[in-house]
Formats: structure tokens, sequence, C-alpha cells
């Protein structure tokens, strides 16, 4: 069916009172808009739904959450009675639609049958995650679009083991979605009616006070051994983290910490944030007022669903330098292998994961401390997908990230989470300056021992159909000219994950490695418009690691732009 067949059947169908056609009203005599909005349904994958809110096939509204939802729950049926006793735990984020949508799920699971529960307000997506694990429920949704930009929202599904969906499980759910008539097909009941009968639960205080104790049991040094004076700032972004983060500091025992007031509370519009994402160093721009009023020495950031986190460090000038996900994986990987090698808990089968498109510096670190780093495809349903293979082989899991901000370093939570992130680099920072140490400091003390290294994840945004197309074109013309020598180095093995590699499944991704111990990656955006790439380069100081990635970097990006 064309854009225009399936607009002419959302004006027949919607209700005159309904905002959805007001909306399609508006856009009548616009056939850009009209074909952007329905030229396709909203694709459903192992990353869910993510589109922008709006009226049609290709946006986020009630009728494509409810058909979404309706495929899940047939998807839950067709597994047994079993799986429906089970249940789903649904949480969303502060984003516009995001607690009618978890609503309307919520209903439309209780109308087929399946035991639902959810929480009182929005909460962080890993402490969804850990409930999945806690409650043993089939499945878990969050309605969420994580950190972008406000005009989107989204749809996360898990499965039972915490993670988000497989690939195997996201083609029988998006299966059966396909099947679901959005007008006669969906199943809805209310939910407060829901509440009140029982077929609907809503978790209590109880629950937080779990996650937070599960967090906060992965502890590496305490009391005496922490300077808990050290001036900290947070912000959570006007996003799920605030409460969660706030009561984990408290916890902890620091007394030195100020959030961004203008940031502390939920606000779907991010008004003093524009684009939410704690990766983008505009982020921290009220952080870094507050921090110099007072004196703080760490900034830390959640994004609105609270799994990302970033921070920005004092250098030795006292100016706040930004940390790039890389980066602060290397704070985080140093931490936790120095505290466990110094108390005496290091594993013998110790194991780490990391992304493909993640810098190599921290392999070359778990190797000196006896512990394997295994690589997976980006994303933690990869990432923490890992934890039953590492148990199977006698593997401790320590610790899993990848450069995008993620960090998962509690494994019965089964993706990244940034409010333990979060605590084990405010403790980290305490430990160190107990020492007289500043995470600057012991970041330069990582390059020095192991390498210097430069990390670089610039991205190419390309929206619509054309961008998506222009994307495709890019990747299908790279693959067709890979280049012999980059930069004057010459290109020594190429891995295009198109079809698989080794133990590594299909992904549209691509990787380079040069001669001269360079590499670089290249992928299409899963969540995204755009084409991300990952530049990395290590020499014998920074300045001429951060040479060698510019070069390498302007060259490819004037092959991929040559790309019309």
């Amino acid at each position: 069916m064309d854009y225009n067949k399936r607009y002419d059947e959302w004006m027949s169908h919607l209700s005159e009172d309904d905002p959805l056609k007001a909306e399609l009203y508006k856009i009548k005599d616009n056939e850009k808009e009209k074909e952007e909005r329905f030229y396709q349904d909203l694709a459903f994958g192992t990353a869910g739904l993510r589109g922008k809110v709006g009226a049609g096939t290709n946006m986020m509204n009630f009728l494509t959450v409810g058909k979404a939802s309706q495929g899940i729950a047939d998807y839950i049926i067709k597994c047994g009675k079993e799986a429906m006793e089970k249940g789903v735990v649904i949480a969303h984020d502060p984003r516009h639609f995001s607690k009618e949508f978890s609503r309307l799920a919520a209903g439309i699971f209780a109308a087929n049958g399946i035991k639902v529960y959810t929480f009182p307000d929005l909460r962080p997506t890993p402490e969804l995650a850990f409930m999945i694990r806690r409650l043993k429920t089939v499945s878990g949704i969050n309605i969420t679009a994580s950190h972008n930009p406000r005009e989107y929202n989204g749809y996360k599904a898990y499965w039972d083991d915490g993670c988000q969906v497989s690939a195997e499980v996201a083609d029988g759910m998006t299966e059966m979605i396909s099947k679901v008539d959005i007008w006669t097909g969906i199943k809805k009941s209310d939910f407060n009616e829901g509440v009140a009968s029982g077929k609907i639960v809503v978790l209590g205080d109880e629950y937080d006070r779990e996650y937070l104790d599960k967090i906060e049991g992965m502890a590496i040094h305490e009391g005496d051994e922490l300077d808990l004076s050290i001036p900290l700032v947070y912000t959570p972004l006007n996003g799920c983290g605030s409460i969660p983060f706030r009561q984990m500091l408290k916890d902890r025992g620091f007394t030195n910490w100020k959030i961004v007031p203008e940031q502390e509370h939920p606000d779907p519009n991010f008004t003093t944030v524009g684009y939410p994402n704690p990766e983008d160093p505009k982020a921290f721009k009220l952080s870094e007022q507050y921090g110099r009023e007072f004196g703080a020495e760490l900034l830390m950031a959640t994004d609105p669903d609270a799994d990302r986190f970033a921070i920005e460090i004092r250098d030795d000038n006292g100016n706040y330098v930004p940390l790039n996900g890389n980066q602060t994986g290397y704070l985080l990987v140093n931490y936790i292998l120095e505290g466990h090698k110094t108390a005496g808990t290091l594993p013998q089968k110790g194991a780490m994961v990391k992304s493909i498109v993640t810098s190599t510096l921290s392999t070359v670190m778990a190797k000196a401390y006896g512990v394997e780093m295994f690589e997976t495809l980006t994303g933690f349903k990869n990432i923490c997908g890992k934890i039953p293979y590492l148990h199977d082989n006698g593997y401790t899991y320590l610790f899993g990230y990848e450069e995008s901000v993620g960090y998962a370093a509690c494994e019965d939570i089964r993706d990244k989470d940034g409010i333990s992130a979060g605590m084990l680099v405010a403790e980290a920072a305490a430990y160190y300056r107990k020492q007289g140490k500043t995470l600057f400091d012991v970041l330069q003390e990582i390059y020095a021992k192991y390498g210097y290294f430069a990390e670089d994840e610039p991205n190419i945004i390309l929206e619509g159909i054309p961008g998506a197309q222009r994307i495709q074109r890019m990747m299908k013309w790279f693959r067709e000219n890979i280049p012999t020598e980059v930069a004057g180095s010459k290109v020594s093995k190429v891995i295009d994950y198109i079809n698989g590699y080794e133990d590594i499944p299909p992904q549209n991704a691509i990787r380079l490695f040069l001669e001269n111990g360079s590499w670089f990656a290249i992928r299409p955006s899963g969540t995204e418009p755009k084409i991300k790439f990952y530049f990395y380069s290590n020499r014998d100081s920074g300045e001429n690691a951060l040479n060698v990635n510019k070069a390498i970097k302007e060259e490819v990006f004037a092959l991929i732009n040559s790309v019309e």
C-alpha cells in the first residue's frame, strides 16, 4: 500500500475528535510530510521501536504503540500459559506521552490475560532490566527514547534474561505485530480497572530499594578509604536518574554534592538542555556553571532514562575536560581491576566485555591483570548477553561497556546502567582524592603506562527517506571501494561483519586495521538517523596520537562524503 492510500485509510478510520486526525488534516497538501509519515510501518527490531511522536504508521502514537503491544502479547500467548502467568513489567521515562503509552500497553497485556507489573511513576531503564530477573517475568517494556531529541519516543522490549530482545525473539515478535489490524485487532482494557482487579500490579518502594541495594553492594572501597567530602555536581538532564542517583550518593555517605536545579525534575521539553545526550559536551553547560561556583572536582550526567552516563573532570589548570565513553571506560576498567587486585578478590578467570567499536586500550589493560576481554556487537543485549556464556565456561564477569557512554558493572542488571556507573566513578574519585590524586591524574597515569590512545567517534546525521537511502549508498560504496592505504599507512586487515565474523553474528559494520597500529570502523546507527565512525590511534605521545587520528578521519570522511 502506498503512502497516500495509508493516509486515506487513517483519515477514514479516525474519529473527528481524535487529535491524530486533526494533525493529519494539517498535512493533507504536504506530499513530502505524508510520505515521511506513511511510507513504512515504524520498524520493530532488537532495539524495539523508535521514532518521532505524531500521526502516521512511521511515527510513535497510540495506534503504533497499541499494535506493537498487541503483537508482543500474541507472541507471549504463543509461548504458553506459563509465560502469560510470568507476565511483563513495564516502565516509562519523562517524555511526551510516555506515561500514557505505558498505561495503554499495560491495559493491552492485561486484556490479553497476561500478568502486568508496573511502577507508580517514571523509573530508569536499568531498574526495569533488573526487575525482569527479580520478578521472573517473561518480558519487559520501557517507553523511552533514551537520549534522543525531545520530538522522539520509543518502545524498548526485553525478554526473560533481562536483556533487550535477541534477533530471534524480535523476529518472532515482528511476525505477530505485522498480523495485527490496528483498527479491529487490538484488545484493550482500562488501566485503573486492571489495577483494581489485580491484573495490573503497581510495585511498591521496596523494589526501588532492592535495585539500589544491588548497586551499592558493588562498592570496592568504603569508609576511611574514601574522601567523601569530594565536591561533586550531578545532572539527570530532566530525566529518571534524579531520585535514585541522589539516594545512592546519600547512602554511600557523600556529603558535598549539588544537583543542577534547572535539570533536577522531569521536563519532556528538556528546556535547558535541548539535546539530552550526556555524550554531547553541550549538555554539561549548566553543570560547568554550577561546578565552577561550587568548586566541583567531578561533573556527572545521566540521560533521560538513566542508562547512559558521562563525566567531565578538572585538569591541572582547573578547567573542565569532557571525557568520551572510552576514556570513562578506561577509568572504570582501571579502578575495578586495581581495586580487586588490592583487595585480593581478582578472580582466576576474570572476564570483561566490550563492543567491536570500543577502544582496544581496555583490552591491553585487562590483559595486564590476567583478565580476558571479550568482544561483541554493539548494544547491551550483546554485551550482557555474553554473561551466560562466561558462566558456562568458568569465567567471573567483572564489567562490560561500550564507547557510547554505556557501562554494565552489575551482572544482575543486564543493560547499561548510569546509576551504578555513577556510583563507581564517584567512589573512584573519592578513593584517589584520599591518595592526593584526581581522575585527571589517573587518566594520565593510564596513558603513560599502557600507551597514548586517541579516540574519536564522529557521526553524520542524515534524516528522512533521502538520508536513510544515502546511508545505504555510503555503506555499499565503501564495501566496493575498500582503500588499500589510509593517511599514508597500508590497510593490514579488513573485517566486514555483514555476514558475521567468527563467533560474532551479522551486523552492518566494517572495521579496518592499519599497519601503523591505528584502526577505524563504520556502521549505521540502529536507533538514530546517522552513520557512525570510530577512529583509534596509539602513539608515543597524546599529541602524536591525536594528529594521526585526525589525518585518518579527514581522509575517510573525504571518501565517504563523496557519495551522493
